[in-house]
């Protein structure tokens, strides 16, 4: 019977450190995933969907936060951040929209960071059938052009003022089959060959779609002009409680070069 008892006692015993280990564990787990439950909403440019996901995917692990993203071009998320306060954090593809943003007031002090630079390049379809070497080759007679709507896109804007800036706007005006509301949708008429040339970010060159379906030309930095992605905590992550987390996630974002730099983008030297 001693030995009855003795073995109940010590399965007793077992089973009370077993359950003190298994609490302690959740109290770690716990204290590792700082914003267990807590939910933000981020608004992203398309062009940045790729190291974007990344991120979002990595923070969500290590903290237990839930990340809503809104991805679609810089003006769009902008008129969602104006017209419903719809992001805790913003984050479009050029520096401009981020300074608008601050204006109207959208933005908490201290929080804006530039992540990285936003280089613009020429893309044409492997091959390069039409010969395209330069911005002036895009007036060519016969060059069919795929540019960003300057009115949606980051893009769209940064193309006009290049052309602008080197005498070439209303000369390859012409020669634009389409203006696209989105980055992304530049890189398709490239692959598949809908487009001889189109002014894009150079980071999309890594992107899946574009591997061995299309070249890069650089424009020389003089003719260029190459913009920031910046990120930064909007006003709307303090009205609706999400400020701590949304902040954590702004720092987190700004601090993971390597995951820009796999993607193609240059970390920016300010």
């Amino acid at each position: 019977m001693k030995s009855v008892k003795a073995l109940f006692f010590v399965l007793v015993l077992t089973g009370a450190v077993i359950g003190a280990g298994c609490l302690g564990s959740t109290n770690a787990s716990t204290k590792q995933r700082p914003f267990e439950g807590q939910t933000l909403t981020v608004c992203s440019g398309a062009g940045l969907m790729k190291p974007m996901n990344e991120l979002i995917s990595l923070f969500e692990n290590e903290t237990g936060a839930k990340v809503e993203v809104h991805y679609g071009g810089s003006s769009e998320i902008f008129g969602v951040l104006q017209t419903t306060c719809g992001c805790d954090v913003f984050i479009p593809g050029a520096w401009y929209y981020t300074e608008q943003a601050m204006k109207k007031g959208y933005i908490l002090n201290g929080t804006v960071r530039n992540v990285t630079e936003h280089v613009p390049v020429i893309a044409v379809p492997k091959g390069n059938p039409k010969g395209i070497h330069s911005l002036e080759d895009l007036a060519k007679p016969g060059v069919r052009v795929v540019l960003g709507d300057p009115k949606a896109a980051a893009i769209g804007k940064v193309s006009k003022k290049i052309l602008e800036k080197n005498g070439l706007w209303d000369e390859v005006k012409p020669n634009v089959v389409v203006f696209t509301p989105t980055v992304n949708q530049l890189l398709i008429y490239i692959s598949t060959g809908q487009a001889d040339a189109a002014i894009i970010w150079e980071d999309m060159v890594t992107w899946a779609q574009s591997r061995g379906k299309i070249e890069v030309v650089q424009i020389p930095r003089e003719q260029n002009s190459i913009k920031t992605i910046p990120t930064a905590v909007t006003t709307c992550a303090e009205n609706d409680g999400h400020v701590e987390v949304a902040k954590t996630f702004n720092e987190f974002v700004a601090n993971h070069t390597e995951i820009w730099e796999k993607w193609g983008f240059r970390p920016w030297k300010g």
